[in-house]
């Protein structure tokens, strides 16, 4: 495995040679309380100089949280992990909550609410971005989050950024754990090739950036591993980015 590492710095450190560093941003998701997991999380982040997105659940958030993270990791930003991160899907469909069997209008003002939530406790930490549950949202929600306030939607793809009008989409490429049967981690040979083959997408040139995706309360030791590696190679070969600067800016909360 040490030579799939081995090109895979081999091929980060010919881009930044090159001048064209990949720009590398990084989403964690289900934030909700202060955690050995999240503690490890941002001393991660911090001892690599990454920047790192909380994406939070505004319905469940423990309110002793926004003044922990006060004094934790500074380049933290919080995005909107949906409301409750509760499935509202329709019988049989995939689980959803920016969705399912309930009206548009009781969805948002659901959604607005924890906007308002999160913005009153993280104040200049929060960025209006809505990461929904399950990385799915239905049409009719996604329509309406500029309209509503909101500055970008973050989900789980291959596609590139787009912008349009100050709302941006970028999704996270790179999910360190596979989930059928269970949280675990996704494998060294798997991601590794994955960021491979994103590597060679002609949408990761420019400026486009590459997503890395986690969720700390579901990491094993293996998933802990990985990105001890991974991590200090993105820090010396990448460019790694805040997630305010893959985002349009907007005006946050009143």
């Amino acid at each position: 495995m040490d030579l799939e590492w081995e090109r895979l710095e081999a091929r980060l450190a010919h881009r930044r040679d090159e001048g064209r560093a990949l720009r590398v941003w990084w989403r964690d998701d289900d934030a909700t309380a202060w955690t050995p997991a999240l503690a490890r999380l941002l001393a991660l982040a911090e001892s690599c100089a990454m920047p790192i997105a909380l994406a939070t659940i505004p319905d469940t958030i423990d309110p002793e949280l926004p003044r922990l993270l006060a004094d934790a990791h500074p380049l933290v930003t919080v995005l909107q992990h949906g409301h409750r991160h509760r499935n509202e899907a329709r019988d049989g469909e995939r689980a959803v909550e920016c969705g399912g069997f309930r009206p548009t209008e009781a969805i948002l003002a659901d959604l607005h609410r924890g906007r308002h939530r999160l913005a009153e406790a993280f104040g200049e930490r929060f960025l209006p971005v809505m990461v929904p549950p399950w990385n799915r949202i239905e049409g009719r929600i996604a329509a309406a989050l500029p309209g509503a306030g909101y500055v970008g939607l973050s989900g789980f793809g291959s596609a590139g950024e787009r912008r349009e009008n100050g709302f941006t989409v970028a999704n996270a490429h790179l999910d360190v754990l596979r989930w059928k049967g269970g949280a675990r981690f996704a494998g060294e040979g798997k991601l590794l090739a994955a960021m491979g083959e994103w590597l060679d997408d002609p949408a990761a040139g420019g400026d486009a950036s590459f997503g890395l995706l986690t969720h700390h309360l579901d990491h094993d030791d293996a998933t802990w591993q990985f990105l001890e590696r991974l991590l200090p190679m993105l820090e010396r070969h990448a460019q790694p980015v805040s997630a305010a600067s893959v985002f349009a800016s907007g005006s946050r909360d009143e």
